[in-house]
C-alpha cells in the first residue's frame, strides 16, 4: 500500500501541479493562511484530533484548497492533516447497478446521497478521533467508475491532528416532504415524475447521512455565487478534459449531469451559510470575495 506523504513545504510544487499562476501565492497569503491558522487554533484548543467538513459545489476548488491547507498546517503549525473526499466513499459500480435496478434507474449515476458507503465514512471518522495509526484512506477510480483496489489505498502512518472531509453535498439536510413534490428541473420532471428518486435521496439525508454529516466538529463552506456558476464551472472542467484527452461530455451532457445535483446544491447555497463555521464567498471566476468566521458566518 502507498504511504501518504505530508504536504508540508511543498506550496510551490502544489501551485505548479494544480496549474495555477504564480500570482496564486497572493490568494494563499490573503485567505488560506488565515484559514489554516483558524483551523490550527481550534485543533490546539481541542487537544485532540479535529474534523472539518468542507462543503462546496462541483468545480468550486475543494480539492485544491484542501491540499493547500494540508501543506500550510504542517509547514506553519506543525499539524499533520489529511483529506478524505466524499467521492472516495462511492459504492462500487456493481452496488450502484443493483441500486439502479431495485430502487430507481437514476442511481446508476454516482454522486447523490444513497450512492456512498456511509458506514465506511463513519468508521474512518471514528478512527481519526481514536488517533489510530496506519489509517487507510479509500480511493475511487473515476476512470473505471469503480472503487480502486484496496492495495492502492494510501496509508497514513502517524495519527492525524486534522482531517478535512470534503464533498459537494457535505452538511446537506433533508427537505420537507412538500418541497419534493414539484420537480426542480427537466431531469426530475421527465425521469423522476413520481418523485421516487428524490424521495429516496431525501430519506438518505434524513437517515444515515445525517450522522455522517454531523460528524465534523466544524463546517467550512465554499459558497458559489449561484447555481449558474456551478454549471459553468463543470462545463469548463469538461471542456479542458476534451481538449486534453479528446474525450468527455458535451455541453448538453454536462447540463443533464449537473441536474442530478441541482436540488441539493440550490438548497445548500440558500441555507448552509447560515450555520457554517466559516464561509468562503467565491466569484464566478473562483476569486475569493470574502472569508468570514463564526457559526452562521455570512
Amino acid at each position: 500500500m502507498p504511504r501518504l506523504r505530508p504536504q508540508g513545504g511543498t506550496l510551490d510544487a502544489l501551485i505548479a501541479a494544480e496549474g495555477l499562476p504564480a500570482s496564486y501565492r497572493a490568494t494563499i497569503d490573503a485567505h488560506w493562511r488565515p484559514l489554516a491558522a483558524w483551523i490550527a487554533a481550534r485543533a490546539v484548543a481541542a487537544g485532540e484530533p479535529v474534523i472539518f467538513g468542507v462543503s462546496g459545489s462541483q468545480g468550486s476548488g475543494k480539492s485544491t484548497i484542501c491540499r493547500m491547507l494540508e501543506a500550510l498546517l504542517l509547514e506553519s503549525h506543525g499539524l499533520l492533516a489529511a483529506t478524505l473526499s466524499l467521492d472516495d466513499l462511492y459504492l462500487t459500480r456493481r452496488e450502484r447497478q443493483i441500486l439502479a435496478r431495485t430502487v430507481h434507474p437514476l442511481f446508476a449515476t454516482r454522486g447523490v446521497p444513497g450512492t456512498h458507503n456511509v458506514a465506511l465514512g463513519s468508521t474512518l471518522l471514528d478512527a481519526v478521533r481514536a488517533r489510530q495509526p496506519g489509517l487507510t484512506l479509500p480511493r475511487f477510480d473515476k476512470a473505471r467508475d469503480d472503487s480502486a483496489p484496496e492495495a492502492d489505498w494510501p496509508v497514513i502512518e502517524a495519527p492525524l491532528d486534522v482531517l478535512l472531509f470534503e464533498g459537494w453535498c457535505m452538511g446537506a439536510r433533508a427537505q420537507e416532504e412538500a418541497d419534493l413534490l414539484k420537480p426542480i428541473n427537466r431531469l426530475e420532471a421527465e425521469e423522476d415524475p413520481e418523485g421516487l428518486w428524490r424521495r429516496h435521496v431525501n430519506a438518505q439525508l434524513a437517515g444515515p447521512y445525517r450522522a455522517l454529516f454531523d460528524g465534523p466538529d466544524a463546517m467550512i463552506m465554499l459558497a458559489a455565487p449561484g447555481f449558474e456558476a456551478v454549471l459553468g464551472w463543470r462545463q469548463l472542467q469538461e471542456a479542458k478534459l476534451r481538449e486534453r484527452t479528446g474525450g468527455g461530455m458535451s455541453e448538453a451532457e454536462v447540463a443533464r449531469f449537473v441536474m442530478h445535483y441541482e436540488r441539493i446544491t440550490r438548497q445548500l447555497l440558500a441555507e448552509l451559510p447560515g450555520r457554517a463555521d466559516c464561509v468562503i464567498a467565491l466569484a464566478s471566476d473562483h476569486a475569493v470575495t470574502g472569508l468570514s468566521f463564526g457559526a452562521g458566518a455570512r
